[in-house]
C-alpha cells in the first residue's frame, strides 16, 4: 500500500508576517516549499475568526455563519446545474477553436476571479480548457488581436500572414477566376507568386472562413421532367447493358419498360451483342400490351443493336414507330437508364457474379419484385403491375386512410401509458377540478 503523504499546516501569523513583508525567506527554519509560500502571497492574507468571544458576538457569528451555509448551498447548486450543462453540451476547448478575441477575454477575466478562492487546475476543469491553451492565451503580446489564429504569431511561425489570407480571399471570391477549380486557383496562385500555399491550405480556409464561389448557375432554370406517357404501352423504352462476370465475360442484358407504369414488359440475357435480343424482346412486349393504343413509340439509342433490317421489319409488322433518343428527338433513354443503375447497385453487385445462370437468376428475381412487390414512388404507393393494369386505384385511398387510423391509434395508446407520476397528477387534478366545481355550485 502506497503511503499517504501528510498535509502540512502553519500558523496563520506566519502566513501573515510573510505577506506584509514580501519576504520568501522569513521564516527558514520552518522550510516552508516556495509554492506555498508564493500562493499565500498571491492570494493575500486571509480572515481568522478566533473563538473568544462574548455572549452577544458568539450569537451573530452563528447566524452568519448559518446564512453562510444557505448562500454556500444556493451556490453549490447554481454551479452544479452549470458544470452538467457544460457537459451535456460537449465543449472543450482542448479540441474546438475560439477565436473571438472577446470570448477570450471573457473567459480569462472569469478564470482570473475564480483563482482567488479556486486552485486554478479545478477552475480549468470547470470551464474545461487545457492548460496549455490557458497558457498560450495569458502569455499573448499586447500587439496580438486574439483574432482567428493563434495567440501570437510567434506560436506558429509558419502560419500564413493576414496579407496572404486576403489575397487568398480576393481570388476565391473574384469573377476573374471562378472557371478554375480550388486546386487550380491555388497552383496558378503560386504560379504568379500571390500566395505560395499548398491546396489544402486553401481548402482549409475555404471551409473554415465560409468563403463562397461566385458560381450561381444560369442555365438550365430548372431541370427537365422529360417525356410522359398518359396510357400503358404509350411509350416504351428500350436499351441494353453490359455486365461483366467475374471471369471477365460479357453479359448483354435488353429490357423493355413502359413509361407510363415503369413496368419491365419483357428482358433477354444474351451472350452476344446483336440484333437477336432486340427482336425478341419487342416480340414479347408487344403481346403484352394490354391497351394498344393507335401508336406505339419506342425510345432507343442509335447503337447497332437497335438500328438494323431486322428491328426495321419488326417494327414496321407490329406497327411500331422507333424514335432514336438525342438524336431525333432532344430527351434521352434515361428511363431505362434508371432501372440499370437501381438493378445494379443495390442487387447485382452485392452477389458473386460467377455464372451466367446465377446472373439469370438474380435479374429475374430482380424484375419479378420490380414490377409485383417494390412500390414505386411516383405512383404514392402503387407497384408498376398494378398501374400497368389499373388494379391499384384503391391502394392510395386505402394507405391514407390505414395512416390516419395508425396516427390516432398511436395517439390513443400514447394518452393510455401512465407511470406512478402521471397517475398522481391525474389525481390531483382531478381532485381540484371537483373542488372547483363545488365551489361554483
Amino acid at each position: 500500500m502506497a503511503n499517504l503523504r501528510s498535509r502540512r499546516t502553519y500558523d496563520y501569523r506566519i502566513q501573515e508576517a510573510i505577506c506584509e513583508s514580501g519576504d520568501r525567506d522569513l521564516f527558514p527554519e520552518l522550510k516552508i516549499p516556495r509554492s506555498t509560500v508564493r500562493s499565500w502571497i498571491h492570494r493575500g492574507t486571509t480572515d481568522v475568526v478566533s473563538c473568544d468571544l462574548a455572549g452577544g458576538e458568539r450569537a451573530e457569528l452563528i447566524g452568519e455563519i448559518e446564512r453562510l451555509r444557505r448562500r454556500t448551498a444556493l451556490l453549490g447548486a447554481v454551479v452544479g446545474l452549470l458544470t452538467a450543462m457544460l457537459r451535456v453540451s460537449k465543449v472543450r476547448f482542448d479540441y474546438e477553436r475560439l477565436p473571438e478575441a472577446e470570448t477570450k477575454g471573457i473567459l480569462l477575466r472569469a478564470i482570473k476571479r475564480s483563482v482567488k478562492v479556486l486552485p486554478l487546475n479545478a477552475a480549468l476543469q470547470i470551464t474545461r480548457l487545457s492548460a496549455s491553451r490557458y497558457h498560450s492565451w495569458c502569455r499573448a503580446k499586447a500587439g496580438c488581436d486574439l483574432d482567428g489564429q493563434p495567440s501570437c504569431p510567434r506560436v506558429v511561425p509558419t502560419r500564413l500572414t493576414p496579407d496572404e489570407i486576403e489575397n487568398m480571399r480576393q481570388m476565391v471570391e473574384s469573377d476573374d477566376h471562378r472557371h478554375m477549380s480550388l486546386r487550380a486557383l491555388a497552383l496558378h496562385a503560386q504560379r504568379i507568386g500571390r500566395v505560395l500555399a499548398s491546396p489544402s491550405t486553401w481548402y482549409r480556409l475555404v471551409k473554415n472562413e465560409g468563403w463562397r464561389r461566385p458560381r450561381k448557375r444560369a442555365y438550365p432554370a430548372k431541370p427537365k421532367i422529360g417525356i410522359r406517357a398518359k396510357a400503358p404501352g404509350e411509350l416504351l423504352h428500350l436499351d441494353v447493358t453490359i455486365i461483366r462476370l467475374l471471369d471477365g465475360t460479357r453479359a448483354y442484358l435488353h429490357a423493355v419498360i413502359d413509361n407510363y407504369s415503369r413496368r419491365i414488359l419483357s428482358w433477354t440475357l444474351e451472350e452476344r451483342l446483336g440484333s437477336g435480343g432486340t427482336c425478341r424482346i419487342l416480340g414479347e412486349a408487344v403481346v403484352q400490351l394490354k391497351i394498344f393504343p393507335e401508336q406505339t413509340i419506342v425510345v432507343a439509342d442509335s447503337g447497332s443493336e437497335n438500328v438494323n433490317g431486322a428491328v426495321d421489319d419488326l417494327l414496321d409488322g407490329e406497327a411500331l414507330t422507333r424514335v432514336l433518343a438525342q438524336v431525333e428527338v432532344t430527351f434521352s433513354n434515361s428511363m431505362i437508364e434508371a432501372f440499370w443503375r437501381s438493378l445494379k447497385n443495390p442487387w447485382l453487385y452485392l452477389h458473386p457474379l460467377d455464372s451466367f445462370a446465377a446472373l439469370r437468376r438474380l435479374t429475374e428475381f430482380y424484375v419479378k419484385a420490380h414490377n409485383e412487390v417494390m412500390p414505386h414512388s411516383a405512383f404514392e404507393g402503387q407497384t408498376p403491375d398494378e398501374m400497368y393494369f389499373g388494379a391499384g386505384d384503391e391502394v392510395t385511398q386505402k394507405l391514407f386512410a390505414a395512416r390516419k387510423t395508425a396516427r390516432e391509434e398511436r395517439m390513443k395508446e400514447n394518452r393510455a401509458a401512465e407511470c406512478g407520476v402521471c397517475v398522481g397528477e391525474t389525481s390531483s387534478g382531478a381532485l381540484l377540478l371537483q373542488r372547483h366545481r363545488s365551489r361554483m355550485s
